[in-house]
C-alpha cells in the first residue's frame, strides 16, 4: 500500500517536472532567449523511441533500442567532433 503510493508520488512529481520545463522552454522560445533549433534537438529521442514502438510492438525492446541507437549517434558524434579537432576541418 505504501509502495504504491510512493510510486504515485514520486511520478505526479516528475510529472510536475516536466511540464514546468515544458512550459519554461516555450516561454523562452517566444521571448527569443533560446532557438527553436535547440529544443527540438530534445525531440530526437522521442522520435527514435515512437518508431521503435511502432515497429518492434513492446515499451522493453523499444527502450532498448532507443537507447543503442543513441549510445551510437553519441559515439559517432564524438568520433567526427574528434576527427574535426584532430584534422582542424
Amino acid at each position: 500500500m505504501v509502495d504504491t503510493i510512493a510510486v504515485g508520488l514520486v511520478l505526479g512529481l516528475i510529472g510536475i517536472g516536466l511540464v514546468g520545463i515544458a512550459l519554461s522552454g516555450i516561454r523562452n522560445v517566444i521571448n527569443g532567449k533560446s532557438e527553436f533549433k535547440r529544443i527540438t534537438v530534445m525531440l530526437v529521442p522521442v522520435a527514435v523511441f515512437v518508431i521503435s514502438y511502432v515497429t518492434m510492438g513492446t515499451f522493453d525492446q523499444a527502450g532498448m533500442a532507443t537507447l543503442v541507437f543513441m549510445m551510437g549517434i553519441m559515439i559517432l558524434g564524438i568520433m567526427i567532433t574528434g576527427t574535426r579537432g584532430t584534422f582542424k576541418f
